[in-house]
């Protein structure tokens, strides 16, 4: 078997693109890999997990896809038409496409999978509500006939974040919605060896030798995806530091995330070339649960907002500035939604007015139950912050320490505490999924039934919105908020790295999911519990 000579440090990157390796065609190569988190759950319609996402990108296809300018091109589509009253999209799949089965792709297989996703994600659900029709008039062509004309269907298809629109085969596809498939069969360019798959230790993927890809060159997630190793192995390594020493000693190809402090060491080996893919970075978010106390009190949300500080969580998890950016936003900085009216005096570490809220809003000292992840580079040190500024604030805190799969499993629990339930977490998302009101999975109004969540107020139009900023109202956001923004933002200086511009809403959001929030609006009390920052390292 040969081993890839080339190792890799990939910082706040996306490893499930197909890597730029090349071995001898008489050779098995093989790409050794240990990201950020084990993988645990391989539905990636069921959970928004990044590490699942990752794991999509290998075994399953898109009907569209987002190619490096942030323009949507096709994938499994080879050719589309909207009718002139802009109600009916025709899709027409492309040859050759096979199942990893052997089965033939299908348009009903796709149209089931639509459904399946459409069921849980954010946009996914938006559109449906737009959709009369959903059908396969015959084996390659997917018809959709729109109630009134949607700006976003081509948007929506080729959104490149959780929950991504995987296509499945039907029989799969068939499975509720809110119940994790265990058939990872796909038409990717890898195979999934669940028979080799051992949680907490190891992921196999093989090179799918019957995936025909797309003519154009890679661009982005769109573009051919040319699989240039036979192998891939993610090995569970929960400690940054030895993962570090693992790339270094030659036994790992490749890490998805270096800690800002282990930099200098890899820097210093010849060997490894380290990669920045991810120029936007990424966002913190804390997440409430709002079904139970403390944090179903909009008073004891705000409370948050203006007990945490923003800094100390910077530097406890990215250390170096030159790796972060403070921001008090709730849409990334750099992006066109941009704004920090309302913001100005939150986020500062006021022990004192966070104390005064929650004595207005009669705290009876119900203990939170802070969920902590502990095996998340970059992640592991939010919660540890949160809780003595909550402390000092006069909250309870439990903390609870887990690994990240465990708790994305117990996030989708409704049980109140005294049942094994929770109170608030600390994750993370890439700044592109989280441009505008629509993509936000944090602005959601329908939990009951989503992995990500469904935007109840956006308008519709016919053509997409114009990508360009919006003007900053000269009103301000009321100071009654239902929810803590606590926006802690890292991101490159740099002007490269500011995210590029998606369209402008302007419309309200407001979210009931149990551990996601509620959405900002001049014309509402509710302000958005988000922690938000990005990442990118040079």
């Amino acid at each position: 078997m040969l081993r890839l000579t080339r190792r890799l440090a990939v910082t706040a990157a996306a490893v499930a693109a197909i890597l730029p390796f090349a071995a001898p065609a008489s050779a098995q190569s093989t790409l050794k890999a240990s990201l950020h988190s084990d993988l645990k759950i391989i539905d990636p319609i069921w959970t928004t997990a990044l590490i699942t996402q990752y794991h999509g990108y290998l075994v399953y296809d898109t009907l569209f896809a987002l190619d490096d300018k942030l323009q949507v091109q096709p994938q499994m589509v080879d050719t589309w038409k909207m009718s002139d009253d802009k109600l009916t999209w025709t899709f027409t799949l492309r040859d050759g496409q096979t199942w990893h089965d052997g089965a033939p792709v299908t348009a009903a297989d796709c149209v089931a999978s639509l459904k399946r996703w459409g069921a849980k994600d954010t946009m996914g659900q938006k559109l449906m509500s737009y959709v009369s029709e959903l059908s396969a008039p015959d084996d390659k062509t997917i018809k959709m006939v729109l109630k009134e004309p949607y700006g976003l269907v081509l948007s929506t298809l080729g959104k490149p974040g959780s929950n991504v629109p995987f296509m499945m085969p039907a029989r799969i596809a068939a499975t509720d919605p809110n119940t994790q498939i265990t058939d990872a069969t796909g038409s990717g360019p890898f195979v999934f060896k669940k028979d080799e798959w051992k949680p907490g230790e190891k992921v196999v993927y093989l090179k799918n030798a019957k995936y025909k890809p797309r003519a154009e060159p890679a661009s982005g997630l769109a573009g051919g995806k040319v699989a240039k190793v036979d192998r891939i192995e993610w090995l569970w390594i929960p400690d940054a530091q030895t993962q570090v020493s693992a790339l270094l000693n030659d036994e790992i190809d490749l890490i998805d995330i270096v800690p800002p402090d282990l930099l200098p060491l890899v820097q210093k080996e010849k060997g490894i070339k380290i990669m920045v893919v991810n120029q936007a970075g990424r966002q913190y978010a804390m997440r409430f649960n709002v079904l139970h106390k403390p944090f179903d009190n909009p008073k004891v949300r705000q409370a948050v907002l203006y007990a945490l500080n923003q800094k100390d969580f910077l530097d406890a998890n990215v250390g170096n500035p030159e790796f972060y950016k403070e921001c008090k936003s709730l849409f990334p900085c750099g992006s066109p939604l941009e704004s920090t009216k309302g913001w100005e005096d939150k986020l500062g570490g006021n022990a004192a007015k966070a104390k005064q809220l929650l004595q207005e809003a009669g705290y009876d000292g119900t203990p939170i139950v802070l969920m902590h992840q502990t095996d998340t580079p970059g992640h592991n040190n939010l919660a540890t912050v949160a809780k003595p500024q909550l402390e000092k604030a006069g909250f309870k805190v439990d903390l609870q320490s887990m690994d990240w799969q465990t708790l994305v499993g117990r996030r989708a629990k409704k049980d109140p505490l005294s049942a094994g339930g929770w109170s608030a977490f600390f994750t993370s998302w890439a700044a592109v999924d989280v441009l505008d009101p629509v993509a936000t999975s944090f602005l959601n109004a329908s939990w009951r039934r989503s992995a990500g969540p469904a935007m109840p107020s956006w308008r519709s139009c016919a053509t997409p919105m114009p990508r360009k900023p919006i003007r900053p109202s000269r009103r301000r956001l009321p100071n009654r908020s239902s929810c803590a923004p606590s926006s802690i933002r890292r991101t490159r200086r740099s002007a490269s790295s500011r995210v590029p511009r998606r369209s402008a809403a302007r419309r309200r959001a407001c979210c009931r999911r149990p551990y996601w929030c509620c959405g900002a609006s001049r014309r509402s009390d509710r302000v958005t519990v988000i922690a938000g920052g990005a990442v990118s390292a040079r």
